[in-house]
Order: C-alpha cells, then structure tokens, then sequence
C-alpha cells in the first residue's frame, strides 16, 4: 500500500471524530514517510478536482502540492485579512499566484496540502466553516472519496500546427528603439518590455506532463504550476525569488543582467566572466538593487547587499546580487506591494516604466512577471513568475521579457529573449 494511501486512510478516520457544528478554522496532520518515491506532482496531474498547485523551492529543500479549495482569495491582502482575522495556526498556507499587477491574485487555502521540508513531509487536511465545521468535515470526507491513486507522468506528445509572436521581431526591434529614445529623453532609466509566444499544437497540452519535464531539466530553478480547471493553467521554472521571510528575516534578490549559457563548462565560464565585467549588465543589475534597497528603507533594519555571482541555468547565465535585511512588521502585503513588480521585470521608475508597458505591449501580462509560492503567519516565500506559459487546451502562450537600458541593442535583446524562452520551448519544439 502506498505511503499517500495509508495517510489518507489516517485522515478519513480523524474525520470520525465528532466536530462541532461551529464557525471555525482547524486542521488534521499525518506525518508521511518519503520511502516509495512519491511524487506529488503525478499525484496532481491524476485528480479530477481543482485548483491544483505544485511548487518546489530552486535548493530543492522545499517542496509542496495543494489540491482542492476551502476558500478562494483574489488578492494577498485578502489571504493575509483572512490568516489574521481566523488567528490561524502559525504554519497555515494559503497557495497561489500574484498577478503581475500585484492588486490581483488567485490564491487558496487548501482542501489537502502536502509538503516536504528536507527529509520530512507531512499532508494536511484543512477544515473552515463560517457556519459549521461539522457540516465541513461532511464536504472534506466527500472530497477524499473522489481521490484517484497517482500514476506515472506520461512524457509529453504534441505536434506544433502554428507559432506567432507578439510582437513580432520587426515590431519588437521598433519598441526597443522607441525604448531606447524614451530613456534617451529622460523619462525613465530603464524598462523591461516582453514578447508573447503563441503556440497551437494538434492535441491539448498537459501542463503537469510540461512541468514534470521543465522540472527535469532547469535546474537551480524554483518550479510551478498552477491548474485552475482541466484546460486552463500557469506554470513555470524561474531563478528569481520575490522574497523569502522567516519571521521577521527578509531574504530578497536583484536578478538583472544576461548572457546566454553553454553545455561546456569552460565556455560557460567565459561567459559568465564576460558577464561579470560588462558594464552593461553591471549596470542594469545595480539600478535594480539600489531600487529594491530604496523601497526597503522604511520598512526594514539594516540592509545587507552581498556581492555579486553568477547564476548559471541552462540556456541563460544571470547576475544576482541577494539582499537580506530584518523587517520592522512581518508584512506579507506590504512586502508584495513593496517588492513586485521589481526594476528587474518592470523597469524604473516603477510607475512610468509601467505605464510604458501598459502603452506599448501588444499583450496582457496577466500572471506573468507576477509571483508565485504561499504565505503563513509564521513564514512566506514567493518566486517571481519568469520562464513561464499559459496553458489553454491545444493553446500554448510563453513569456520571455528583457531589461532596456541607454545603450541597449534591439538585436542582442531579441536573441536575449530567443534564450530566454528556449527553456520551456526547447520541451515542446524539436528545433
């Protein structure tokens, strides 16, 4: 018998015990022993109820999959009023996305969640009632009934019928010169412009199957997925981190400034030491750190800005300079609304770049450039929502962007966002 089965098993017998027919918000724990390899995302990808959500820390330590809703949330203001006003337990996790206009979100307090911390992992069934938990411990037991057994993930196949960009590259090399002219006079320092990428292939895309082969393969990467119906999801494998907060303690990043990446090791080098020299990409990184650094102040201690290194994933190398600091509050709204979107996704200053944006983009963002990952009273980490797609039946939309700067060439930039994208087109596409 597999280790999800007897876990479930555990929880349907805790759901015996007699609940009070009571407004409240309370939770059941079964440990869960990581002896028979168990995977939560094919465990997912089988079931029938949604939303469905994975995501798995870049280190690999972290991981969790949430699978059905006990409550929905459209903001992370309205998860965070939700954690406070129930003074729920300290490790309570509401899952999900921020939009790239952080105003919006799609976020949720899970039917099940299981996570992994290291060697430990634990699966959690969630009971809320506004009215009576009795009554909702009847839903939880209905929803546990319908769970399937998981099965292995089956290798993507699809065939490509149609790929179109938004912009296209005649029109892209047109914004980055009106970009460049923009910064020329002075309106802003920098902005990061994107290009959409349409695919439409000859069968509907299983975004698990996507994801467990982005996973696979883009390493140092925070992994996620997002299913918010059988035809509709966000996923992606992102190097960046929005922010991580234990407590008080803030841990956040400036991830600005590209090469592209080699298979061997020593001309990766050469890259990345190219990288590291030019003052271009230096120069881009430090105006995305001394922005994050600035929108901090007020809100935090001291500021710690290591120095910088090289991030080498695997069609692109980054600079990343991390910045850790202490927070006055532990503020999940206030960091979100302070951090994203950063100079590194929106340019600066924030307020014009994006007006930039909003202007000249022939596409809607929507979840892209946003972030993804949780929050609990006691902790939250969310990742920016980089390298990612939208998943639509048949239809596939990716997203890859580039920071302009005085002195940015539209052509580099163009082959900027070919490598970019190539993380998860390469997994569909036979070039």
């Amino acid at each position: 018998m597999h280790s999800i089965s007897i876990a479930l098993e555990r929880l349907r017998s805790q759901l015996a015990h007699a609940l009070p027919a009571t407004a409240g918000l309370c939770h059941f724990d079964v440990s869960f022993p990581l002896n028979d390899a168990f995977d939560p995302l094919a465990w997912l990808g089988v079931q029938s109820c949604y939303p469905q959500f994975y995501w798995q820390q870049r280190n690999g330590d972290e991981e969790l999959a949430a699978l059905g809703a006990v409550t929905h949330f459209s903001s992370l203001a309205s998860a965070s009023r939700f954690l406070h006003t129930h003074n729920a337990a300290h490790d309570t996790r509401i899952c999900g996305l921020n939009a790239f206009n952080p105003e919006q979100g799609s976020l949720f307090l899970p039917r099940l969640l299981w996570r992994r911390f290291a060697g430990v992992a634990t699966l959690r069934l969630q009971l809320w009632s506004d009215s009576s938990l009795q009554d909702d411990a009847r839903a939880a037991l209905d929803f546990l009934q319908q769970l399937r057994d998981a099965r292995p993930i089956r290798p993507l196949s699809v065939q490509v019928m149609q790929e179109t960009h938004q912009p296209q590259k005649s029109e892209w090399l047109r914004l980055i010169r009106q970009a460049t002219e923009t910064i020329a006079r002075g309106d802003f320092e920098k902005v990061v412009l994107a290009r959409a990428t349409d695919l439409q292939f000859n069968q509907p895309v299983n975004a698990v199957a996507l994801m467990a082969a982005s996973r696979a393969l883009n390493l140092n990467c925070y992994h996620f997925c997002m299913v918010f119906d059988a035809g509709n999801a966000f996923l992606g494998s992102t190097p960046e981190r929005l922010w991580r907060r234990r407590g008080t303690l803030l841990r956040t990043e400036a991830l600005a400034g590209t090469v592209s990446s080699h298979s061997d090791d020593k001309q990766a080098q050469r890259l990345g030491e190219w990288l590291m020299k030019d003052d271009k990409n230096q120069r881009e990184n430090m105006l995305v750190v001394e922005d994050i650094c600035e929108r901090l102040q007020h809100h935090t201690h001291t500021l710690e800005v290591l120095p910088a290194q090289v991030v080498r994933l695997r069609k692109v190398q980054h600079l990343r300079r991390c910045i850790w600091t202490e927070l006055k509050h532990a503020d999940d709204e206030q960091c979100l609304h302070v951090l994203q979107p950063t100079a590194a996704v929106a340019g600066l200053p924030r307020q014009a770049a994006r007006e930039f944006i909003h202007r000249v983009e022939p596409f809607d963002r929507e979840w892209y450039a946003g972030s993804a990952g949780y929050l609990s009273p006691d902790q939250s980490e969310f990742c920016v929502a980089l390298r990612s797609a939208r998943v639509h039946d048949a239809a596939l939309r990716l997203y890859a962007g580039a920071g302009i700067v005085s002195g940015s060439d539209p052509e580099q930039e163009w082959q900027e966002i070919e490598n970019k994208a190539a993380g998860l087109r390469s997994l569909l596409l036979r070039d």
